[in-house]
């Protein structure tokens, strides 16, 4: 349970809310003049800051729930964090910021000026996914899958009878050998010839 941090009484600089004074802030400065009543801590010029202020030590820096407070820059600081304040960091954009306070909500994190970019986000999502469509439609046809685009099972059912067609190209069509062996008979025949015609010339 967070500790409650003790109220202080509000310490005012000299003159200041008097119209002739209207360049007097509420900031507070150390009086430092040698008559100013502030100074000298008289009562009923209001009290000044001191050390007697100060807050216990369990609850000091801590934000106004009663939590500390941890800076944030990227959804990866929120890893390992509960029971404390996010405070994004002011240089963070609009797409991590986003990211940010998403994963903070569904860790159940209070986030400190929260800033709701779900809009913006969806319309950033949109183009990116325009965008990868239009890149795919570019692609080029020969880095295609081998398959023409069909699924595994369609393949494999194909497979069967593209392997007994070519069974059939391989009987059809003669061997190698049987091929090699033709070749030398014909050759043998033009020899056989060629004698012929060389004895009846003679």
């Amino acid at each position: 349970m967070a500790i409650k941090k003790r109220k202080h009484p509000k310490f005012l600089r000299p003159n200041y809310g008097r119209s002739s004074r209207s360049r007097i802030k509420i900031a507070w400065r150390r009086p430092r003049g040698i008559d100013n009543k502030k100074r000298l801590k008289i009562k009923y010029m209001g009290e000044s800051p001191s050390i007697g202020y100060r807050q216990p030590k369990a609850i000091r820096y801590n934000h106004p729930r009663g939590l500390p407070e941890v800076l944030v820059q990227t959804p990866a600081d929120l890893a390992g964090l509960k029971n404390v304040v996010i405070r994004i960091a002011g240089s963070v954009g609009r797409l991590k910021r986003a990211a940010i306070e998403k994963l903070a909500a569904s860790m159940k994190l209070h986030v400190v000026y929260i800033k709701k970019y779900a809009p913006f986000v969806k319309r950033i999502e949109k183009k990116d996914r325009k965008k990868a469509k239009e890149a795919a439609k570019k692609e080029d046809p020969s880095k295609k899958s081998p398959g023409g685009g069909k699924s595994p099972a369609e393949q494999a059912k194909k497979a069967p009878a593209a392997a007994e067609e070519k069974k059939d190209a391989t009987k059809a069509s003669p061997t190698l050998e049987s091929t090699g062996k033709m070749s030398s008979q014909a050759v043998s025949q033009a020899q056989q010839s060629q004698q012929q015609r060389h004895d009846k010339q003679i």
